[in-house]
């Protein structure tokens, strides 16, 4: 069942993620050459509570961190700890916060100094298969459009949608109905109402989509060993168009939807 927010509900979210737009922002500053993803775990969990906010994954199911940390090949779920981060590598840093009592959950992908065009491009079409998904986000559209909004830049780009993983409703809680996949028809699903919410996080991958759990039980992989690129907001459907809860203020977006 998706739950459908109130106006009052919505507002509570977009001020969690303002909160986790500031974080995103320092932590994609943070990394560089010889930092490590323990360190900026650190910086992330000082920031929220810094400013009223707890950190969601902190604990969820056993997690053991405030922030997914998942370098190069490591799709998501990547638990902080001694990796440290060298030049050439992309660095997915994915978080959420709660804030009195409501969630928001986002993500992007940081190059560390210079990288090939292949990977630079790897970015560009995840983030642009993002906004695409996000201008689906309308009141009387179907699911299924935002899913297959992502799937058609990726794919028209030359990358693979991780197909095992999804989006998800968010809100009272992190994990909520319904799930996104980021592959799928268009003109099918549910029909989107005001006041539903949504995290939509597409996770590309320039070589095939397969991925596998670590030994650890969480950190997923690209099977062939492929580079991916995670991006995530969270948006609420209105009657004015969509309304991303999680945009940071130094994204350049109107760029960024013409990336293909």
């Amino acid at each position: 069942m998706i739950v459908r927010k109130s106006k009052k509900e919505v507002a509570k979210i977009a001020a969690a993620g303002r909160v986790l737009a500031g974080c995103l922002e320092m932590l994609a500053d943070a990394v560089a050459p010889g930092v490590t993803t323990k360190a900026l775990d650190d910086r992330a969990e000082e920031y929220i509570r810094s400013h009223g906010g707890v950190p969601t994954f902190l604990g969820y199911r056993g997690f053991p961190a405030s922030i997914c940390a998942s370098p190069n090949d490591m799709v998501v779920h990547g638990i902080p700890g001694k990796y440290t981060i060298v030049e050439g590598d992309v660095v997915s840093l994915d978080v959420g916060v709660t804030l009195d009592g409501y969630v928001a959950d986002s993500a992007l992908t940081v190059a560390v100094g210079d990288v090939d065009d292949r990977t630079e491009h790897l970015l560009e079409a995840t983030r642009a298969s993002l906004e695409a998904a996000i201008e689906q986000c309308r009141v009387g559209s179907r699911l299924g459009d935002v899913s297959h909004a992502v799937q058609a830049v990726v794919e028209a780009a030359g990358f693979s949608v991780v197909r095992s993983l999804v989006g998800h409703g968010v809100g009272k809680t992190m994990h909520e109905d319904p799930q996104i996949p980021n592959y799928g028809e268009p003109g099918r699903g549910p029909v989107l109402e005001e006041g539903m919410v949504f995290a939509i996080e597409p996770m590309v991958n320039v070589g095939g989509f397969d991925v596998y759990i670590a030994a650890d039980g969480w950190a997923i992989f690209t099977v062939d060993g492929s580079l991916s690129a995670h991006f995530e907001h969270t948006v609420a459907i209105a009657t004015a168009g969509p309304q991303v809860l999680t945009r940071r203020t130094n994204e350049n977006v109107a760029a960024r939807r013409g990336v293909m």
